[in-house]
């Protein structure tokens, strides 16, 4: 159920070219984007991007990039990044994101298969995957990279990309303003590669008009402004860091830059943001080292910090069902969030007014949690064929347990088996060369078949009830749905990294379990076993106690068919790297029940 107020679908930009240019014009003097140079961070106006960015388009058009064609940017999160991606699209290109743990073979396939004619890479790691595969890159001209070594040739800088606009716009000053003016809002602007897991990656298309569209549907909620201030890490290569740069040139507001997972808490503390977006594994963190370090304290510390809990928590219970709050309750919640909440608080800046949520289902009871020390996390839901934003819940009206409502434009309703239906402005114009796949998944009135099952409320706040395909059925009969199993467990276990449930056609639910690496190696540092490896700890009868007992507490919480039977601790934790998640963070279920085949079949095998 979309917002009523669609006035602003009939005055949105052209494109993003004009969008940026007129964000441009109206605050140029405004920050725009600050980031780190060394240890201290750098900021610029919107003036001073926009030239920059106005140089590197007309540098693209000077190595005969026309409209439409793709360019690929290669690099991990970062300012750079930003002013490459805005550059091809002004110069009337479309962006083909690659993440930079993308391995050779695949970074190869989506650029030849996308038949990028110029690459952004970031650094010599990234060059060397092209260097490598320059007889498979056929249509790549050229490669700009941020900071790694050029040759003179194929490879240059941005300082040469630069000059070779600067002597561009010298003939004609109004080359890329004439360029952007004419790209069509339904002209591709990005082709992002869903890292699937299984087979190819799909270039899905997305529009100008979509990303136009994410920003100003957003900013008709009216929950940001200018005088905001986003912190934002992640992976741009994804939807959802690109739907962010789309609200910010819709708004107006600053955004700090830095891609590195290991700095998000420091640099929070430091650049002190207002809002932020997240996967849910950054709370699960979060939330996990915090319980920890309260459990570490005992004594009086821990009494304190789980009786501010459990006070919060009725609290809120009593707010939400229009119940009033005995004053005793009120002057102890005041004193806890002095104590207690503010502390949390200020961990992540001390201004945080809500942070966004996306990309996997967030547990209910962390985003609770979060709610009881005075931050908020909104949770939302979208897909790369949905340019990310297409559901989220507002600050005013945020239902736990749902994603909210749809943006103002989008529709949705429910299918065939509750699956979640979605058309509007942001839906893709389909897979990039494979229009089988296309029909697959946009039927013929438009509607994006989303693949998950969803309920809608009397509000028009969906809630996913689960993955169709992730859902399975017990040789009992009984459908099972993983995700909230996995979910459950995280907030119950704060060692949890992964919890895969498995047990389709089964007669019973077994677990592949991997713990942080990070929150162990404090639990063996507390339990006289700093040294031991991860692999050590995981397979020490301590451990091994320590989350069965997590895993006896979780199926407690489960239908008697939910439970977990069995469960093994893996000799090491899921990565990007390994190939068993994906670079937005989530399971690659079928290559993680294939490497622990033999594990699983000795589950089953009593």
């Amino acid at each position: 159920m979309p917002s009523n107020d669609l006035s602003f679908l009939d005055n949105m930009p052209a494109n993003v070219a004009v969008q940026f240019f007129d964000r441009v014009a109206a605050t140029p003097d405004r920050e725009a984007f600050r980031f780190p140079r060394g240890e201290a961070w750098e900021s610029v106006t919107w003036q001073q991007a926009g030239d920059l960015v106005e140089a590197y388009a007309a540098g693209l058009i000077a190595l005969g990039i026309k409209p439409e064609e793709r360019v690929g940017i290669a690099s991990g999160t970062r300012y750079e990044w930003i002013l490459a991606d805005l550059a091809v699209m002004c110069a009337g290109g479309a962006t083909t994101t690659v993440y930079p743990t993308t391995n050779a073979e695949d970074t190869t396939y989506i650029l030849s298969d996308s038949e990028s004619r110029v690459v952004f890479a970031e650094d010599d790691e990234q060059i060397k995957k092209l260097t490598d595969n320059k007889s498979e890159l056929p249509h790549v001209v050229k490669v700009v990279t941020f900071e790694g070594k050029t040759d003179g040739d194929w490879i240059i800088g941005l300082d040469e990309l630069a000059a070779l606009g600067k002597d561009l716009l010298a003939q004609q000053p109004d080359v890329v303003r004439n360029i952007a003016k004419a790209i069509a809002p339904d002209a591709l602007a990005t082709l992002i590669y869903t890292s699937g897991t299984t087979g190819r990656p799909k270039g899905v298309r997305l529009r100008h008009s979509s990303w136009v569209y994410e920003g100003e549907a957003i900013k008709a909620e009216g929950i940001l402004s200018e005088d905001d201030l986003e912190f934002r890490w992640l992976p741009l290569a994804h939807s959802f860091g690109k739907v962010l740069m789309s609200v910010q040139m819709a708004i107006g507001f600053p955004a700090a830059i830095d891609g590195r997972v290991e700095k998000i808490v420091d640099n929070l503390g430091v650049v002190k943001p207002t809002f932020m977006g997240a996967a849910p594994r950054i709370f699960e963190k979060a939330y996990s080292k915090i319980v920890m370090m309260q459990a570490a304290e005992g004594g009086a510390k821990e009494k304190i910090f789980n009786a501010a809990f459990a006070t919060g928590l009725e609290v809120e219970r009593r707010r939400k069902e229009g119940e009033s709050v005995p004053f005793g309750m009120k002057i102890k919640h005041g004193l806890f969030d002095k104590l207690v909440y503010s502390k949390i608080r200020d961990r992540f800046g001390g201004r945080v007014r809500f942070f966004i949520s996306g990309a996997a289902a967030l547990n209910r009871d962390i985003a609770e949690w979060f709610g009881v020390a005075g931050i908020q996390i909104l949770e939302g839901y979208g897909l790369t064929e949905s340019s990310a934003g297409t559901f989220v819940n507002l600050p005013h009206q945020n239902k736990f347990g749902t994603v909210g409502p749809a943006f103002p434009g989008t529709e949705v309703k429910l299918g065939e088996n509750d699956e979640v239906l979605i058309k509007g402005p942001g839906v893709m114009d389909g897979y990039h060369n494979l229009p089988e796949e296309t029909a697959k998944s946009l039927d013929a009135d438009g509607w994006l078949h989303t693949g998950d099952k969803g309920a809608i409320d009397e509000d028009g706040h969906l809630r996913i009830t689960g993955r169709i395909k992730e859902l399975f059925k017990t040789s009992g009969g009984k459908y099972i749905a993983p995700p909230m199993i996995e979910s459950k467990f995280k907030a119950v276990c704060p060692y949890a990294s992964q919890f895969m449930v498995v047990g389709n056609e089964r007669n019973y639910c077994v677990a592949l379990i991997t713990l942080d690496p990070d929150a162990i190696a404090a639990w063996a540092e507390e339990n006289g076993k700093s040294g031991m490896s991860y692999t050590e700890l995981v397979q020490s009868d301590e451990v091994k106690k320590m989350i069965g007992e997590y895993v006896d507490e979780l199926n407690s919480h489960l239908n008697r068919w939910e439970t977990i039977k069995k469960w093994r601790l893996l000799d090491h934790d899921l990565t990007v790297e390994s190939g068993e998640m994906t670079p937005s963070m989530k399971v690659k279920r079928n290559v993680v029940e294939e490497n622990n085949k033999a594990l699983i079949e000795e589950m089953y095998a009593s």
